[in-house]
């Protein structure tokens, strides 16, 4: 039995030893067993009202950030688009204009040779028609030429003859006389 007093007596020592120890350290336990209740209060008010909003609002702030990334990728993409859609908008309208410019110079050239083959047409018909009224007005000078000369020479017949012959016989000689000196 002593032993057993003996190793009673040296787990007392020995606890002793151990508040001591927090002692000899300057802590005190007392004091330690309530901070840590402190804190574990302190974290479970945090875990329950705290953290979860601000948890939420920071997924919600990472959210807003990868939506509004997308919306600018998005948007950059569609700009890119459109720009490209202007770009090829814009070569279609340079070559519709140089192609109407082209048909309106060719449209113009036939017009003005259009024109040119009408006034040319024009003048050959004045100039036709001039020949014609020159060539009418040639015959009726020839003809009246004819016939002053078919009265001059039946009045020179006439004269040298000295006696007259009637209009018909007069014309039938001077007929005769102008063939022979053709």
């Amino acid at each position: 039995m002593e032993r057993l007093v003996t190793q009673f007596a040296s787990a007392e020592a020995h606890a002793a030893d151990k508040a001591d120890l927090f002692g000899s350290l300057g802590i005190d336990w007392k004091l330690l067993a309530l901070q840590s209740v402190a804190f574990l209060i302190l974290l479970f008010v945090l875990s329950k009202w705290v953290y979860p909003p601000l948890a939420a609002m920071l997924d919600k702030r990472e959210k807003d950030l990868r939506t509004a990334e997308k919306a600018a990728k998005s948007a950059r993409e569609n700009a890119d688009k459109t720009e490209k859609m202007i770009n090829a908008s814009m070569r279609k309208a340079r070559a519709e204009a140089r192609e109407i410019v082209t048909s309106a110079r060719s449209e113009a050239a036939e017009i003005v040779e259009a024109a040119a083959k009408k006034a040319e047409a024009r003048a050959d018909g004045i100039i036709e028609a001039a020949r014609t009224e020159i060539a009418g007005e040639v015959a009726a000078a020839r003809q009246a030429l004819h016939n002053e000369t078919l009265q001059l020479v039946a009045e020179a017949t006439g004269t040298l003859v000295n006696e007259k012959l009637d209009a018909k016989k007069d014309g039938k000689l001077i007929e005769k006389a102008l063939k022979e000196a053709r």
